[in-house]
């Protein structure tokens, strides 16, 4: 079953706590969303509370995606750019979708969810991402159009020793 995607939802305990939850279990599975595992929820929700707060102000959009029992199961922010100069494209932020439900083509569905929602914005005419090298994630967002357009070595610090690539990827809508 396809999950319900929805834009902006109104953000209540039960939406706060099931990003939450995803972003913990998505972090713990391995997945790179901003911690590195083991992490907790509680130390998930000042990153989040950022979003929010940048949601209020109207500088972010969020996308959520449900599974057939109501559970959130994705979600990605979609950030306007700061810079005017920079407006005609938008920052996608926090992908991810529930480790239960991949493998079900929900990532793929997820981002075209995202480039769906993006090509209704006003004078937005691309997407860009990063994201962590060496876990292959770019190669899921280079199936979904997205190309790499930079990389800067090692500026990612996963642990003492193990430094990763930060990956830049556009995607013309």
């Amino acid at each position: 079953m396809a999950l319900t995607f929805t834009l902006d939802p109104p953000v209540d305990r039960e939406l706060r706590d099931g990003i939450l939850a995803l972003w913990a279990d998505v972090t713990n599975a391995g997945g790179a969303v901003g911690f590195v595992a083991p992490v907790t929820p509680e130390e998930i929700r000042p990153q989040l509370v950022n979003h929010l707060v940048d949601m209020a102000k109207g500088r972010t959009r969020l996308l959520v995606g449900r599974d057939e029992e109501g559970a959130v199961a994705a979600t990605a922010f979609l950030t306007y750019n700061p810079k005017r100069i920079m407006a005609h494209w938008i920052w996608l932020y926090t992908v991810m979708v529930h480790p239960r439900h991949q493998g079900k083509g929900y990532g793929r569905d997820l981002m075209a969810a995202a480039a769906d929602v993006a090509r209704e914005l006003e004078g937005v005419e691309a997407i860009r991402l990063t994201c962590r090298g060496g876990i292959g994630v770019d190669n899921f967002y280079a199936a979904c159009g997205y190309k790499e357009v930079g990389r800067v070595p090692g500026a990612i610090r996963v642990a003492p020793g193990d430094d990763r690539d930060d990956i830049i990827m556009l995607l013309p809508l």
